[in-house]
């Protein structure tokens, strides 16, 4: 069942969003050469507890940590350990939190140091591919609107997109209805209400758009070894655009396509066996 929040759960949404970004900031902050991704995790519990707010991932199905760190070919779901980012890495975060009884998901990929055009130009591709997905969310858009936007944009840039993970609604669970695939053709799938909330997450491969689990049972890698990105929102739907809950400083109110990554814009899973990514 798909939920339509009302006035004053969003505002909770809100909160509990605005945190999870704040957080993420200060996590893509400290990312540099040297530092381990097991740093990263326990800044990032040290940070959600000290705001009286739970992990929403620590513990989730097993999950052992409070985010998900993924480097270079790992695509979603990489297990914070002792490995310590290099130069020319790039790195996943993804993290959930729990305040209140609702739930805020965001992610973002970091460059370390300085990386190759390749991953650079990766990482704005994907970036610009969650402005475009966020742009088309409005009451009375369909859910496949959203991937849609994702997999014309991204494949016209010569990159491919991920199919077994998707997006997914979120509120007083870490994952609801709808799910929301990056991929598929527009004006199909339910119809978004004023409301509804959110968590929109394009996950971009390099190579070609297969991925497999590794033994460990989380970590999604792309089969061919490729770069692989991934940025993720949560927004909720208006009547005439929707409102992202998840910029680190101030929401915004997003009213009509971006052409831009900057500020004022969201910058910063289809029916099969699909899982929602974080």
């Amino acid at each position: 069942m798909i939920v339509c929040r009302s006035a004053s759960e969003i505002e909770k949404l809100a909160r509990v969003n605005a945190l999870v970004a704040r957080v993420l900031k200060e996590l893509a902050a400290a990312v540099k050469p040297g530092v381990t991704t097991a740093q990263l995790d326990e800044l990032a519990e040290q940070r959600l507890r000290k705001a009286g707010a739970e992990p929403a991932f620590k513990g989730y199905h097993g999950y052992p940590a409070t985010i998900c760190a993924s480097v270079n070919e790992q695509v979603v779901h990489g297990i914070p350990s002792g490995r310590a980012l290099v130069e020319g890495d790039i790195v996943s975060i993804d993290m959930g939190a729990k305040l209140g009884g609702f739930y805020g998901d965001s992610a973002v990929t970091v460059p370390v140091g300085r990386v190759t055009p390749e991953a650079e130009r990766l990482l704005k591709v994907t970036k610009e591919a969650l402005d475009r997905a966020v742009a088309t969310v409005r009451a009375g858009a369909r859910v496949s609107d959203i991937g849609a936007a994702v997999q014309s944009f991204v494949e016209a840039q010569g990159f491919s997109v991920v199919r077994e993970f998707v997006g997914h609604g979120i509120g007083t669970a870490l994952h609801e209805e709808p799910q929301i695939p990056n991929y598929g053709t527009a004006g199909r799938g339910p119809r978004l209400a004023e409301g509804m909330t959110l968590a929109i997450e394009p996950m971009v491969n390099a190579g070609k758009p297969a991925v497999k689990v590794l033994g460990d049972g989380w970590t999604a890698v792309t089969k061919d070894k490729g770069l692989s990105a991934h940025f993720e929102h949560t927004v909720v739907v208006t009547e005439d655009g929707c409102r992202v809950l998840t910029l680190p400083d101030v929401a915004a109110e997003v009213d009509g396509p971006s052409t831009s990554s900057g500020p004022s814009r969201a910058e910063s899973r289809d029916g099969r066996t699909a899982s929602a990514a974080g």
